[in-house]
């Protein structure tokens, strides 16, 4: 019977999976209800593996769509018998989060378990049992059970039918068991795909999932595509007109939305008997008045009340008390700390210790944080020491419980790197052929892996094997693989949270993690509050206990610190440590800490997109004039010489200029962040060319400033936050200007971390006249320590030695016992291994041991055995001192640098003749072409505002260089740029004042020449 749209039956699919049923599906939710609608279904049930990580993305896009959405889970109980759960009502949402976060929590990571016992009671649920009608004759026991307490109005039977010749048999044993357990049946497609052409997709998801290659799963392969949405008229030619029907019946008993869910904050810390109001009022006063000691300004005593106003109408005071009571316990236990972001420009969180900038130095722009129309919770951003913040995180667990707090998640998605690993391994490559395919991938070839990459990999693009790992690979980008936690993202809930999302155990110890992704949250207005990890916070902590002293110890605007940085030396130094930032300082010169803001916030897509760098410096140094086009311009960007360097004075342009109000200013900010996605910034730009032009701005200026706010939406900085990581680029240059043996130290004790590694970071420091002394087995301890003008190197430089051997070897060493190799072995019990991996780093060598020495005693203990036996005298054998070049290969490999020559050194005569000079020597010379230098490659850097251009900097035995590459160029030597370690460069040397940098004509690649030397490079970050 032909049929047309009119006549199909109406149908509900009551089972689909999308992508974020990891590895399990191939279709986003998105996709799957555009789908549905396409084909006039009635409604569509999204039912995700143990989960409800994509409820938010369904209810956004069916409201959009117009289409019944039905929320649920899929299951696969611990007999290997399946159902679906569907939400009915609130409390059945509750029930099912609840059951999730059980079944997650007893089981690893990215699993699962649940057990029949656990569906009892769970109300507000209907339960659809998916039967294997191949097997199961007569129903299960179990079913049985569950009919018992939940009654068969609650339970269905899906038949899922997809032409594999039993549709009769399976509707004959489906008709068989409703008339056994009075279950009424359903017709059901238990959908993992939109559209049938997905299936080879789906088949390469299931080789990845269960990590075995396509050739060898046979029978677990899906039988054929149909598990797609399919057509009503396909449904209505196979199924039975009243499982069909039953379908709409379900969905009709299924009333529940996301709308309905309620989530309120936590009570604060606020004394029991207080109003949470008045209690954060007298906090924030009482903070004002410590920060003041002199009296409080009264712009900002004016402001403060102005932002408490705000917070009560909104009814954030218990945020705010939350974060203030994080705060105050990472202080009380010496964990430095400090917030940052929007959250800088609240007198409020100045008044409370959150945040560290002066509301009375700077240009607040509260609304840029929080604002009476904006509809958003406030976003508070807390560093802690990146070595303790767990503390934190476990405090807060430990304060609100499991149940009422937890880590906020984050999707991960494939890139073409591990989509090019996983799609070589389904399709059979060989391990060796997985290694070398993404070895020439890089971050700026996009999300396409064109044949070519492969083909530079040593792979023939057109054989038919590699075609299909393109078309594979290629499909893969940009799926979902894997859930994570976000970086500090943590959500309180008052009442249990597991009620409103499920809850699961993260890959770390202790923690766990909701299954909604940190970019759903806002739907519901869930607040969260973000503990971030700062390795430099860890650092200073580090050096200040060292010097006893406080952050506020720290005297301000010493001349000694500005002249360090005008020099460019800011190896180290918190945020201006990069290529950029280095070759910028020498430049800007900083004199005052208003600078350092600036140089914080200069060196960003934002300004050098929006063209605003060379302008502020050309003016800077009195080279060009200073130009306001009129009175309330000049009001904004007076301090930063009328070149609109921060977020914030756009949105204040916009608002003295243009005559917008706070909340105006803001939904511009928030157009500014969307660009990217929609290209312009909407009716803002009409608004506020209409707004200059009514104030006597020319179209120049409106045109000039849009084109700013362009640059801006890629990533600009506010003024609030650069000011925050300026107070920390301060104090880290102080110092290290002051103090750079306790700097170089805190430094390697708080590895890894920053933008260089150990050889570099020892290297700077003796060449600002740190002695740095070796690893000792008399004289190290657990970290490097300073003292004096000397540095002693620390038992945790050395690789793969466990802390606690260490501190079993300092203990040992203070109770007078032997340091002798084999009295550690046999006398302390420490492991073999360990003491030869000290040996081999030359630990006894202070001692006037030589390494093969101490390897050769090591060597020398023999296993204890059952007889009495004595130990054999070992004869006395001249060793031959281990070579220089082989004291620096094994020095790089067991402690990431060296104290001895620097690699180069070795190779010095060979480089000679091969035309290179020390790069110190070509520093010296004037500039101009011919100049050629060779190095170990540090730094790969391509920034996104560069158009291409990629930057590598070189070290030498005698210092290091940048090395420019031009787009033209990076091609031909893509291999050597992404790969080499021992660079060879012939070029021109350009010299700006104190910068200097090579532009690459010629590059070689001499990596071979380093032979086993491990070498580190910080590539692209």
């Amino acid at each position: 019977m032909v049929t047309s749209p009119e006549t199909e039956p109406p149908y509900v699919e009551l089972c689909a999976q999308s992508h974020l049923s990891f590895l399990q599906a191939t279709a986003a939710v998105e996709d799957l209800i555009e789908r549905a609608v396409e084909l006039g279904y009635a409604g569509l049930a999204i039912t995700e593996d143990c989960s409800l990580i994509s409820a938010p993305r369904a209810h956004v896009a069916a409201r959009e769509k117009g289409l019944k959405l039905i929320l649920g889970s899929r299951f696969r109980l611990v007999d290997g018998q399946e159902l679906v759960l569907l939400v009915q009502d609130v409390s059945g949402y509750a029930a099912l989060a609840r059951l999730i976060t059980l079944a997650r929590g007893r089981a690893d990571k990215g699993e699962y378990r649940l057990e029949w016992g656990d569906l009892s009671p769970c109300p507000g649920l209907l339960a659809i049992f998916l039967p294997d009608w191949e097997r199961a004759e007569e129903p299960p026991e179990t079913l049985r059970e569950l009919s018992g307490y939940w009654g068969t109005e609650r339970l269905r039977l899906g038949l899922v039918l997809r032409y594999q010749g039993d549709h009769s048999q399976r509707l004959a044993r489906l008709r068989h068991w409703t008339a056994r357990t009075g279950i009424r049946g359903l017709a059901c497609g238990a959908v993992t795909m939109a559209r049938r052409r997905e299936r080879f997709l789906l088949d390469v998801l299931t080789a990845i999932r269960r990590g075995r290659p396509l050739s060898e799963l046979g029978f677990a392969l899906a039988a054929n595509g149909e598990a797609h949405l399919r057509s009503r008229a396909q449904l209505a030619a196979i199924y039975p007109q009243d499982l069909l029907a039953e379908t709409l019946a379900v969905a009709a008993s299924c009333d529940f939305s996301l709308d309905r869910l309620q989530y309120r904050y936590p009570p604060g810390s606020c004394p029991p008997g207080q109003n949470p109001e008045e209690y954060l009022k007298v906090l924030a006063r009482a903070g004002l008045a410590r920060r003041y000691l002199d009296g409080v300004p009264e712009k900002v005593a004016r402001q403060l009340e102005e932002e408490l106003r705000i917070v009560h109408e909104l009814d954030y005071g218990q945020y705010f008390l939350t974060v203030h009571e994080i705060v105050h316990f990472a202080k009380s236990r010496g964990i430095l700390c400090q917030g940052r972001g929007s959250a800088a420009n609240s007198v409020l969180c100045y008044a409370l210790g959150i945040t560290e900038v002066d509301p009375a130095r700077s240009n607040l722009l509260f609304s840029r944080f929080l604002s009476r129309e904006r509809g958003e919770p406030p976003d508070i951003d807390v560093d802690f020491e990146h070595e303790r913040r767990e503390e934190v995180i476990q405090f807060v667990f430990a304060r609100y419980g499991r149940r009422h707090a937890a880590l906020t998640a984050s999707i991960r998605h494939y890139r073409p790197r591990s989509a090019l690993r996983d799609a070589a391994r389904a399709l059979g490559f060989s391990a060796a052929e997985q290694d070398a395919l993404g070895r020439d991938l890089a971050w700026w070839d996009g999300r396409r892996i064109r044949p070519e990459r492969l083909q530079e990999a040593g792979f023939d693009p057109e054989s038919p094997a590699v075609q299909r790992l393109l078309v594979v690979a290629n499909a893969l980008v940009g799926l979902p693989r894997h859930l994570s936690q976000h970086v500090g993202g943590m959500v309180l809930s008052a009442e249990a949270l597991d009620a409103l999302v499920p809850i699961e155990p993260a890959r770390m110890a202790g923690r766990t993690v909701i299954q909604w992704d940190k970019n759903d949250l806002d739907l519901l207005g869930i607040l969260k509050v973000d503990l971030l990890a700062l390795g430099m916070l860890s650092v200073l902590r580090r050096a200040l206990d060292d010097l006893g002293l406080g952050l506020e110890g720290i005297p301000p605007e010493d001349p000694a610190v500005y002249a360090m940085l005008q020099r460019g030396e800011s190896l180290g130094v918190f945020q201006v440590e990069s290529r950029a930032q280095m070759s910028m300082l020498p430049r800007l010169k900083p004199r005052c800490f208003y600078d350092l803001v600036i140089e914080v916030a200069i060196i960003r897509p934002g300004p050098i997109q929006g063209g605003m760098v060379h302008p502020y410096l050309r003016r800077r140094e009195g080279v060009e004039a200073v130009h306001y086009p009129g009175p309330e311009v000049r009001k904004v960007l007076e301090r930063t010489l009328g070149v609109p360097i921060f977020q914030e004075q756009v949105m204040q342009i916009a608002m003295e200029a243009a005559g917008f109000d706070a909340d105006a200013a803001d939904g511009l900010r928030r157009a500014m962040a969307a660009w990217r996605r929609h290209g312009n910034l909407g009716p803002y730009q009409d608004r506020l060319r209409a707004g200059l032009q009514a104030r006597g701005y020319d179209e120049a200026f409106a045109r000039q400033l849009c084109q700013q706010i362009q640059g801006f939406a890629e990533y600009g900085f506010p003024e609030s936050h650069a000011a925050s990581f300026a107070l920390l680029v301060y104090a880290s240059a102080w110092i290290k200007c002051h103090h750079p043996a306790v700097f170089c130290a805190a430094l390697l004790n708080s590895q890894p971390m920053g933008f260089y590694a150990p050889a570099q970071i020892v290297a700077e420091a003796r060449e600002r006249g740190v002695q740095v002394l070796p690893l000792s087995i008399r004289h190290s301890v657990w970290e490097s320590r300073a003292r004096g003008g000397s540095l002693r190197l620390g038992f945790h430089q050395l690789r793969g030695l466990p802390q606690a051997v260490a501190d079993r070897i300092v203990a040992w060493r203070e109770q007078g016992g032997s340091l002798d190799p084999v009295a550690l072995v046999r006398e302390l019990g420490c492991p073999r291994a360990e003491v030869e991996r000290l040996a081999r780093a030359g630990a006894w060598e202070d001692e006037g041991q030589d390494r093969r020495q101490s390897l050769w005693q090591v060597a020398a203990v023999r296993e204890a055995t059952a007889l009495p036996l004595a130990p054999a005298a070992e004869p006395e054998v001249p060793l031959a001192a281990t070579p220089a070049a082989a004291r620096c290969r094994i020095d790089y490999a067991q402690l990431g640098l060296s104290l001895g020559p620097h690699p180069l050194h070795f190779l010095r005569q060979r480089l000679q003749a091969e035309g290179y000079r020390p790069i110190a020597e070509l520093l010296r010379a004037p500039a101009g072409g011919g100049k050629g230098v060779a190095g170990l490659v540090t730094h790969r850097q391509r920034p996104a505002t560069a158009h291409g251009t990629v930057f590598l900097t070189l070290e030498d035995e005698s210092g290091r260089i940048n090395v420019i590459v031009w787009p033209s160029r990076v091609e031909p030597w893509r291999r050597a740029i992404l790969q080499g370690r021992l660079l060879g460069v012939r070029g021109k040397l350009e010299r700006d004042g104190r910068v200097c940098h090579l532009i690459a004509q010629s590059l070689t690649d001499y990596s071979q020449w380093l032979g086993e030397l491990a070498t580190r490079s910080r590539d692209f970050c």
